[in-house]
């Protein structure tokens, strides 16, 4: 079992902000991967499904972004998984080019506080995709970007890559994350 949660903040009215990438990116892996119904588990959504022989929970917290750790840890928990093991996070990076794609493991939060709250309840060793969302270039303009829609213009590539997330999602699942970001970098 593998347990791949994207961050957000649930409700409609975040539905297009940029901070909802990590949701729309699992979003689109269940429909790609033809993932059973959303069903309310674990503080948050939970869709059950396979990518090739994995089974895979896909996770979106309704605790709000900042709270995220409380229904990543309880999914954890209740499968009996270590987050080394079977933890992937999709959320939105800043200091990436929008659109940009990369994966690392561990580390610090960078001032993300969905990972810090990820990081309180289950630890920092577990598999990050970064989703860039750009940066806005000046500090005082941050909490607008991370919490406006994206824009008309960016509707298109948002849609190419997390439609190539979804298509190459099963090199993440082999350990390959070299090739998950290089195949999607090539699309």
């Amino acid at each position: 079992m593998k347990i791949f949660a994207g961050l957000g903040n649930p409700g409609a009215s975040y539905a297009l902000h940029r901070h909802n990438i990590g949701f729309m990116a699992v979003d689109t892996i269940a429909g790609v991967h033809g993932f059973g119904p959303w069903k309310t588990r674990f503080q948050g959504l939970a869709s059950e499904g396979r990518i090739g022989a994995d089974k895979v929970t896909l996770l979106k917290p309704a605790t709000f972004m900042n709270d995220s750790g409380r229904s990543v840890g309880e999914a954890l928990r209740f499968y009996k998984l270590a987050p080394s093991d079977a933890l992937t996070v999709f959320y939105d990076e800043l200091d990436l080019e929008p659109f940009k794609v990369r994966v690392k493991h561990g580390g610090g939060a960078a001032g993300h506080n969905g990972i810090r709250s990820i990081d309180v309840h289950v630890g920092p060793d577990y598999r990050r995709v970064r989703l860039g969302i750009g940066h806005p270039g000046h500090k005082d303009r941050v909490t607008g970007h991370v919490l406006g829609n994206f824009a008309k213009v960016e509707m298109d590539p948002l849609a190419d890559l997390l439609g190539a997330v979804a298509a190459e999602v099963p090199w993440l699942l082999v350990g390959d994350e070299a090739r998950f970001v290089s195949e999607i970098a090539r699309r």
